[in-house]
Formats: C-alpha cells, structure tokens, sequence
C-alpha cells in the first residue's frame, strides 16, 4: 500500500511540475539568453514588412488597408503584381519591386489566404520525408511553387538586375505561408546564381516572416538569411529524437525575435529585438493565448518592427561611444562567428548531413549533383536554347538533384546514403 502511495505521489509531483512548465511558458524564454540586434541590421526588417502588406492592394495609388505612415512605396517602381488569377494556384499573389534608393530588387510574397482553397492545397502538399533536396529535407508543395515562380519570374529578376548596373541586392520576402516560399526560393537561386545572370551570393538575401517550416534543421542552420517569426512543436517527441530526425522540417535561417511581453504582465512593453541563430530549442514550443493569431499577422508584425527599429535608433544614438563603421565593422564579424558556432553545434548534435565547412556547402552541393548528370542534361538545354532560345527550365534545375532508386524512389544523387 506504502509502496502505490509512493508511486501515485511521484506521479502527481512529476504531471504537476509538467503542468506548471507548460503554463508558465512565454514565448520569449525560447530568446531569452540571446543578445541584442543592432538598428543596422534589423532595419530593412519593417520596410520588407510594408512591400508584403502593398501585396494585399489592389491599387498603390489609392491603397485601402495602408499601415500607419503608409507603405512609403513608389507605385511607378512597381514593376509586376501578380495575382490569385494569374498564379492559378501556383503561388500565392506577389510583387516585384525595384527600389531605387535602398538598390534592391525586392519579390515579396503575402501569406496564407485563409479562403484560398489553393492556399491549403498548397501547404498540405507534403508528407514526412517526402522530399529531399540540397543534402537535407523541404516542403514539397512549397518546393514546387518556389519553382514555379522562378520559371516565371526569373528573367524579369536578371533583367532588372542587369538593366540596374549588376549592383542592387536581390531580395526574397515573405510571410507566412510567402515565406516559406521564399525561403526555398532563396536556396534554389543562391546555388544557380548563372541562371540570374551570375549575381554574386553576398547581394542575395532572404527575410522571411513569421516563417514557415520548410527545410530540415541541417538547411536551416546553413541558409545565409535574416529571418523572423514563430514555429511549433510536437509537445511529447524528445528533443535529441526530433533533432536527429533528418526528415523534420524546421523555419530556416538567422532569427529575430521581437518582445513585447513579460510574464504574468498586463499589456505591452517597449519592444525588444533578440537575435541568434539557434540549433537547439529553435522556437518549437506551443504557446497558445489570445494573442497568438494577432501576433502571427503582418499587420502587427510591421507595426511592431517599426516601433522597435525607433527604440533602437534612440537607444543606440543615446550610447553610441565609437564610430559607426567600426560598431558595423565589429557586429559583421560577430554575426559570422554565430554563423560558425551555430554550424559546429549542429555537428556536435550529430544533426544528420551536418557540415562546418561552409564554403563547400555552398559552392559545391548542388554544383556535384549537377555534375552526376551533366552529360544527359547539359547537351539538350543547351541545344533548346540555341534553336529555341526558351526560358530557364527551372524544373530541370531541380531534377538535377535526384536519382532513382531500385524501387524507383527519388533520392538526391549526392545523398543517396541519407536515412530513409
């Protein structure tokens, strides 16, 4: 009897101490330990945000749902908008954006529509494991929209370039279901930089907000872009067993990660923005309060960007005692040593197809499962293109990455020991 009473107590403590873990939980104790961003690199953050709101405008010139300051857009820059109609369900409706000032070529993509059949269709395109890519694991409907659009949009993208000096950045945003799509976008581009008139990597960036999961944790850890947002996690999987699962897919990329809130606190705190780019603990957790559908939106995600880059402006401007090129010069190099430490953690983890060789993962991954196939590929591209002179076959680009497998499975030509 002594000995069932003992056993119940245990139990009780153990689902308690569960419980209050459970209920206690905020959202910023994921970033708690993470250090501060800089008003340098968080500020194209909340300008990304409006070019993704003036996705939703049927006409710049007399927006209708414009955020406060409005979307501090030029219209006549405007040079493509694409709509459900015209993506027939491909893609959800984006922009393409020549900006001028900032020199950058901007795609933003808006997020989920929640009355777009197409939408849903799109992001349940995908099983565990279902496809492999890049040495790691994505999305597959969002894969194939990522492709889709470059087959659209691609020679628009290296015209602009061109047309604009080859200086302007090249930049990929989107939020939501958008981002996800970018995201994977960005991975196709940065390792077919020829098919966009061989832009250098160093003017291709990614912001992706409130992100989807997309790519698998080795991918994620790797990809060179500013993200930021919240994703979820399987409350009762093990974190070791789900991070040596190469077929979970993770938000990929640096993240920045605003907090406005405080536990057991009423109201909203002066912004804060925390930045790292995490292996472990990588914003799975399930956090469920009123706020969370208001949070994930892009209306309040660019308001409280904007508040946010204000503060650190003032902040910075109050404490600055050194010159700002050297603060610039100081942050970069730390910003690369996170990159590194976040590249060796991943490999202390043994995350599956894990590399600290930075270098090699991105000039050469997609470069020798290109090779594998070059001689049954290469020749027909290129004669289409001498006779036809048809755009990039952005599909052929993909197709590059696989081979089949006795059982006609599609395996990446690179990867073919990956765990099935």
């Amino acid at each position: 009897m002594s000995l069932s009473c003992g056993v119940e107590c245990v139990l009780l403590v153990g689902c308690s101490r569960w419980a209050w873990k459970r209920c206690t939980y905020i959202g910023s104790d994921d970033s708690s330990s993470w250090p501060l961003a800089t008003p340098e690199e968080f500020e194209p953050i909340p300008r990304v945000c409006r070019l993704i709101l003036a996705v939703y405008e049927s006409d710049l010139n007399h927006p209708q749902y414009s955020p406060p300051g409005g979307y501090r857009v030029k219209p006549e820059w405007v040079v493509k908008r694409v709509t459900y109609e015209q993506t027939q369900g491909h893609a959800p409706p984006y922009l393409i954006y020549a900006d001028h000032d900032n020199h950058e070529i901007v795609l933003a993509i808006r997020g989920l529509n929640l009355v777009k059949e197409s939408d849903y269709k799109l992001l349940l395109d995908n099983r565990l494991g279902m496809q492999m890519f890049d040495g790691g694991y994505v999305h597959h409907g969002l894969l194939k929209s990522a492709t889709w659009l470059l087959a659209q949009e691609s020679e628009t993208l290296e015209r602009l370039w061109v047309d604009n000096g080859r200086c302007y950045r090249m930049v990929f945003a989107g939020h939501s279901l958008g981002s996800g799509v970018a995201a994977l976008l960005t991975v196709i581009v940065v390792n077919h930089r020829d098919r966009l008139g061989d832009v250098p990597r160093s003017l291709v960036s990614c912001y992706a907000l409130a992100p989807a999961r997309c790519m698998s944790l080795n991918l994620a850890v790797n990809l060179p872009c500013l993200l930021f947002g919240v994703c979820l996690r399987d409350t009762f999987i093990p974190e070791g067993r789900k991070l040596r699962d190469p077929r979970r897919l993770f938000a990929p990329g640096r993240m920045y990660h605003i907090v406005e809130r405080k536990f057991c606190r009423c109201g909203r705190y002066p912004p804060e923005v925390r930045t790292a780019i995490p292996v472990d603990g990588r914003f799975e957790q399930i956090v469920l309060s009123c706020n969370a559908t208001s949070d994930h939106g892009i209306i309040w995600i660019e308001r409280e960007a904007d508040k946010a880059l204000q503060r650190m402006k003032e902040m910075s401007s109050e404490t600055r005692t050194t010159a700002p090129k050297i603060q610039k010069l100081e942050r970069l190099q730390t910003i690369e040593k996170e990159h590194k430490d976040a590249l060796e953690r991943a490999v202390s983890l043994k995350i599956p197809h894990a590399t600290t060789d930075i270098e090699d993962k991105e000039e050469s991954s997609l470069e020798k499962s290109a090779e594998a196939c070059q001689d049954e590929i290469e020749d027909a591209s290129q004669s289409k293109s001498a006779e036809t002179g048809r755009e990039t076959s952005w599909d052929e680009v993909v197709k590059k990455l696989y081979k089949r497998n006795e059982s006609g499975k599609l395996l990446l030509k690179s990867d073919t020991d990956a765990p099935k």
